[in-house]
């Protein structure tokens, strides 16, 4: 039953919950008025299979055991509800558990939950538990998604008290980005409860139930991103107050008092991170809250992952190490067994301990290191005038040495020569450029001058924002090159570049298609990527593709971002 509190893709809620103002006078596709949600939220918490008023689907006769498709066998049914059910099953051609929704092919909301789950599925963004599969078969819709059994609920989490801020900031950092991520796409939760959050035994936050929570339980908004948007600031707010910032109770936790409004966490409980109060704010500031002081509210996922990204990052607390305890010495004296007790009273007199070796071992280890110590001394003396003879010899050995590898001629290696630069022009893969007039400052000497990368919300790795930035160097002619040593702009965990040998100025195949000289990866100002094969080429691709979170400066705010000052090439 423990899997049951913390991996079930569960569309239920713990209790009712203060419904978001995109929810306000909405009505579901089959004409079922939002409100009724908070009707049923105590029978589908406890998973008790309650009845079904007239005029509702009735769910399909299954039963533990079942079987669909020949390879989903059901174990336990989490929730049923409204004419649909969820189950823990397990797939047994895989081996897995896995979690399953079930509702009559017939039921009003069928079509759209194919759809919800289907477009889900096409997402494949890992931060999301994912749908397996969506299939309608037998007069049954089921959708199959993923089962984490070492995943814990927000609502048990928040049970034994408030996050840790770091921990807050990552829930609400990974949470924001990967609903902007959804919304690009155009998918929307609309259901991002408490109970909707997991934490993995990684430390790693991912988000069920999306767009597939809502298609069954019928729910709309007009306003799809300012609805999610207003949830991830409850759910932050709940993190750092253990309360929920409505006044009705909702998901075990405890409501605001009631006619006092919204206040910010940082006045509800003492030692709030003011910053994420102050983000939290401005996040719930869709439904009527006063905004943060000096910024204006945040509306959409896009505009809170902007937010967070212009904070201070918040660092993990350090370890903490606790000392070994003190040596405590004992009263007990070794060979005491069996000697008269004293009498009461009575002054035990110990026996004096005879001086170290004074005992024939000990006289006889004496001799011992005496004589290793006379036989060390001749033995250094030897070797010494031996040297000192030899010192006056004269060296023929040296006059007969050749060398060997590279070095047969008798001549040393020939140091890499600078190669020249004779152009430059930024490569861009997909959408806008980073800085296209600026390539020329990585090469024309000046440190202080430089080409810069747009500032990204995520990293190091760009990706998927981009699958990397770089600027084409045309050497004037195919040059054999040995290395290439780079100026960076700004440091921090990290940044990767990688070299390769283009096909013009404005190369006509991808980078895939490209054959790479090397790479390096480096948490400082500089990097030297030294050519692991020999590869003759004019023109020369640096492609960035992870690049450290920098702070805020006079061109751009803080995020993941870096800027090439000087580029040199040698062969």
């Amino acid at each position: 039953m423990a899997e049951r509190s913390t991996a079930a893709v569960d569309v239920a809620d713990n209790s009712g919950d203060e419904p978001l103002t995109a929810k306000a006078d909405q009505t579901t596709s089959d004409g079922v008025a939002l409100n009724r949600e908070r009707e049923t939220d105590s029978e589908e918490a406890q998973g008790s299979g309650g009845t079904e008023g007239p005029g509702k689907a009735s769910p399909p006769e299954l039963h533990s055991g079942h079987k669909l498709a020949r390879r989903y066998r059901l174990e336990e049914c989490v929730t049923r509800l409204d004419g649909f059910s969820s189950w823990r099953a397990m797939d047994e051609k895989l081996r897995r558990a896995v979690g399953v929704h079930l509702l009559p092919a017939d039921h009003p909301r069928a079509r759209s939950v194919l759809a919800a789950a289907r477009s889900s599925a096409l997402l494949g963004d890992p931060r999301f538990v994912q749908v397996l599969d969506a299939v309608e078969e037998n007069d049954l819709v089921y959708v199959v998604h993923e089962w984490l059994p070492d995943a814990t609920e927000l609502t048990a989490l928040l049970a034994s008290g408030p996050l840790e801020v770091h921990e807050a900031y990552q829930m609400v950092s990974q949470v924001s980005g990967a609903m902007a991520a959804a919304h690009r796409e155009g998918l929307a939760h609309l259901k991002l409860t408490p109970g909707a959050v997991l934490r993995t035994s990684t430390g790693q936050w991912r988000i069920r139930g999306l767009a597939v929570n809502a298609a069954l339980r019928g729910m709309r908004s007009e306003t799809p991103q300012r609805t999610d948007t207003e949830a991830i600031g409850a759910l932050l707010y709940a993190a750092l107050t253990q309360r929920w910032p409505y006044e009705s109770d909702a998901y075990g936790l405890s409501g605001l008092p009631k006619g006092v409004g919204l206040i910010a966490p940082d006045q509800v409980r003492a030692g709030v991170h003011r910053g994420l109060s102050e983000l939290a704010m401005r996040a719930l500031a869709n439904d009527g809250a006063t905004a943060s002081r000096h910024e204006s509210p945040c509306t959409t996922p896009e505009e809170l992952v902007k937010a967070i990204g212009e904070m201070p990052r918040i660092r993990p607390p350090e370890p903490v190490f606790t000392a070994p305890p003190e040596y405590q010495r004992t009263t007990y004296q070794q060979g005491t067994y069996g000697r008269q007790s004293p009498r009461p009273g009575a002054t035990q007199v110990l026996p004096t301990p005879p001086p170290p070796l004074q005992s024939r071992t000990g006289t006889a280890l004496k001799w011992a290191v005496s004589a290793l110590l006379i036989a060390a001394l001749g033995l250094g003396s030897w070797q010494l005038a031996d040297a000192l003879m030899d010192h006056d010899k004269p060296d023929d050995t040296k006059q007969t040495q050749t060398t060997d590898g590279n070095e047969k001629d008798g001549t040393a290696p020939k140091p890499a020569k600078p190669i020249a630069i004779k152009g430059a022009q930024e490569f861009v893969v997909g959408g806008s450029p980073q800085a296209a007039a600026d390539v020329d400052n990585t090469f024309d000497g000046n440190s202080t001058t430089f080409w810069r990368t747009k500032r990204y919300n995520a990293g190091p790795k760009l990706a998927p924002y981009k699958p990397g930035v770089g600027i084409v160097y045309d050497l004037g002619s195919a040059q054999s090159l040995t290395n290439a040593s780079i100026g960076l702009r700004y440091q921090g965990d990290h940044t990767t570049i990688h070299l390769y040998a283009a096909d013009a100025l404005s190369p006509a195949t991808s980078v895939d298609g490209m054959k790479e000289i090397g790479n390096a990866t480096t948490s400082g100002n500089s990097l030297t990527v030294k050519a692991s094969k020999s590869v003759k080429t004019q023109y020369v691709l640096l492609w960035i593709t992870d690049v450290p979170n920098a702070p805020s400066d006079g061109f751009s705010g803080a995020g993941f971002k870096q800027a090439i000052t000087d580029v040199k090439f040698a062969g």
